[in-house]
């Protein structure tokens, strides 16, 4: 027997709602509050207190992002670090040095800036600031099939190679995935982070 819905009086049907866990935060600032920050509402964990207040910055969410997505993306056998390198522009090592230290999933993580491509031998997940896209070529054409989780701040860098775009739409900080990419880097992505993506492109069909 089918169950019944409830209909609104327009006769549609109501939209269902994301369960908390997975309602992506408000940014601060213009009034709005960051509520409960990214502790509660992406369901990660290992978040410094500040992390969780309503003054939060922006920077702050940008460094919990991409500590956790190391939660959400497995990467092969022998790869035992958790480096995070941010490539270019400092705009996240400060931010970032609270979690230096913290263990994910068995491996520590630590957070190093580059300059390089030459360097990214040991990284295992790299930030690219916006305002360094004239590196992106550079940096895929270097990275190549290694184990490295690529993170940009433009809807641009899926497009154009990259792994994860973190970028603010409407007040709020959302991500895309470049599935095709991550998978060719030799690296897994839980169906949790998928889901959470605004758009995932690269997909197998």
């Amino acid at each position: 027997m089918k169950k019944s819905q409830t209909r609104l009086g327009d006769g549609r049907r109501p939209r269902p709602s994301r369960p908390p866990s997975e309602r992506l935060p408000a940014l601060p600032g213009r009034g709005v509050a960051v509520a409960l920050a990214l502790a509660c509402s992406f369901a990660f964990v290992l978040w410094p207190v500040s992390v969780c207040a309503e003054s939060a910055s922006e920077a702050q969410l940008r460094a919990a992002y991409l500590v956790n997505f190391l939660k959400y993306v497995e990467w092969p056998v022998g790869v035992g670090g958790a480096t995070i390198c941010i490539y270019g522009r400092d705009s996240l090592t400060a931010p970032l040095a609270a979690y230096e230290g913290r263990t994910i999933q068995g491996r520590e993580v630590r957070i190093r800036r580059i300059s390089q491509p030459e360097q990214l031998a040991d990284c295992q997940e790299v930030f690219v600031p916006e305002a360094d896209e004239e590196r992106y070529a550079g940096l895929f054409r270097s990275v190549g099939r290694l184990p490295v989780l690529t993170v940009g701040e433009s809807p641009a860098f899926v497009q154009q190679g990259g792994g994860v775009a973190l970028v603010r739409v409407e007040n709020r900080l959302v991500f895309d995935v470049n599935l095709g990419a991550i998978t060719r880097s030799g690296l897994r992505v839980s169906p949790q982070m998928l889901r959470l993506a605004r758009e995932v492109v690269g997909a197998p069909r």
